[in-house]
C-alpha cells in the first residue's frame, strides 16, 4: 500500500535551519509529483511547494526553501533556511495517484526562540 514517512521536524532558532525528509514506498516514486503543505496551528493547510517535472514554491518560501528529490532512494526532501516563526506548523508530504490522495502523518517544526 502507498505509504509516505516525514521526518526531520524539531525545535529551531528564527533564522536556523532544517532538512525535511519524505521516503515514498507502494507506488511507481519517480513518475509521481511530490507536493510539501504545512499547517499551523488554527489555519487551514497550505502548498509549500512542489516537485515533478519542476519545482514550485510558495510565494512565501521562495528563496528560502529547496525541494528536491533522489528517486534511487525513494525520498523527498525539504531544505528549509532562514526559518520564521510563522513556519511553525506541522509538515506533510502529499502524493495524488489518479483520484486518490495519500498523506504522510506529519512532522512538527517549530521555530522560536
Amino acid at each position: 500500500q502507498v505509504q509516505l514517512v516525514e521526518s526531520g521536524g524539531g525545535l529551531v532558532q528564527p533564522g536556523g535551519s532544517l532538512r525535511l525528509s519524505c521516503a515514498a514506498s507502494g507506488f511507481t516514486f519517480s513518475s509521481y509529483a511530490i507536493h510539501w503543505y504545512r499547517q499551523a496551528p488554527g489555519k487551514e493547510r497550505e502548498l509549500v511547494a512542489i516537485i515533478g517535472g519542476t519545482t514550485r514554491y510558495a510565494d512565501s518560501v521562495k528563496g528560502r526553501f529547496t525541494i528536491s528529490r533522489d528517486n534511487a532512494k525513494n525520498t523527498v526532501y525539504l531544505q528549509m533556511n532562514s526559518l520564521k516563526p510563522e513556519g511553525t506548523a506541522v509538515y506533510y508530504c502529499n502524493v495524488q495517484l489518479g483520484f486518490e490522495r495519500y498523506w504522510g502523518q506529519g512532522t512538527q517544526v517549530t521555530v522560536s526562540s
